[in-house]
């Protein structure tokens, strides 16, 4: 992301203690052994499946699933999911508040993500998401027509693709405004009326006695001290996905339009969600 959050104030980070240190090696080396064991069975099962099948992935996204569902099991994270994810073609939009989002939107749907170009070339990060089907896109005006083309055709055959349109991830206290740039490709007149766009609310409860933004993701905060300080933590929260209803991308005028309408269904619901007020 070119742009990032910050706050003024750094998130409150305990010392770890020797026992933290081992939740964190029997932790990481589960977790090592389930992503890149999975990634290894689904990069085999796509010599197959992609061939027989093109963009339809019949099979591979259940791999993605149970994936992500055993990974939030070893850190501890409890899932909740309230609402009904649609069944209509279309895509979806979420804030964002840290890598853990990944997990828990991929555990309760089937779903490719939408990330920027450069994602592709981080060592690991961008193995794991060619091998699970991510749109990467570039934020060049001269290849808008392109990357529509990508998302009708990905759309059109059933995927649900899913982007952050905060543009950063924060620190899971509050939503930020929503970025308009990739709705437009939405309005296209092959797609404007055959699909939808579902907003979803993602809101994390911190461990008991920890700092509220715990989860959240920031700044110049590394993925490794994050990762680090999750796994250290002896009990953890909570993660709660909730699914608000599609909007029909053919009853809004412009992207301005469906990206506030999406944004307020989002921002109401963490309003209003179980974990937290206020943001």
């Amino acid at each position: 992301m070119s742009i990032v959050w910050d706050s003024a104030e750094p998130p409150r980070r305990e010392e770890i203690s020797a026992f933290g240190w081992l939740r964190i090696l029997l932790r990481g080396t589960a977790l090592a052994v389930l992503v890149f064991g999975g990634l290894a069975i689904m990069l085999l099962l796509r010599l197959i499946e992609r061939p027989l099948c093109g963009h339809a992935r019949p099979v591979t996204p259940h791999i993605t699933r149970s994936v992500c569902k055993t990974a939030l099991r070893i850190i501890g994270l409890r899932l909740e999911v309230s609402g009904a994810p649609m069944r209509a073609r279309g895509a979806i939009v979420a804030n964002h508040a840290s890598w853990l989002d990944i997990f828990a939107l991929n555990a309760s749907k089937r779903i490719y993500f939408v990330s920027k170009s450069e994602v592709a070339r981080w060592p690991g990060i961008g193995w794991l998401a060619r091998a699970t089907g991510t749109v990467f896109i570039e934020r060049n005006a001269a290849k808008a027509r392109e990357q529509t083309q990508v998302f009708r055709a990905r759309l059109l055959a059933g995927h649900k693709l899913l982007f952050f349109p905060e543009g950063t991830s924060t620190d899971g206290r509050r939503v930020l405004p929503f970025k308009t740039t990739l709705f437009q490709a939405f309005l296209a007149p092959e797609l404007r009326a055959a699909i939808a766009v579902q907003p979803v609310t993602v809101i994390y409860r911190a461990p008991d006695g920890a700092d509220p933004r715990f989860y959240g993701w920031w700044g110049d905060t590394s993925f490794a001290a994050h990762l680090r300080d999750t796994l250290a933590q002896r009990r953890q929260g909570a993660v709660k996905v909730i699914y608000h209803a599609p909007l029909a991308v053919a009853a809004y005028g412009d992207r301005k339009a469906l990206a506030k309408a999406c944004e307020d269904a989002v921002r109401e619901g963490w309003l209003t969600g179980s974990f937290g007020t206020g943001g």
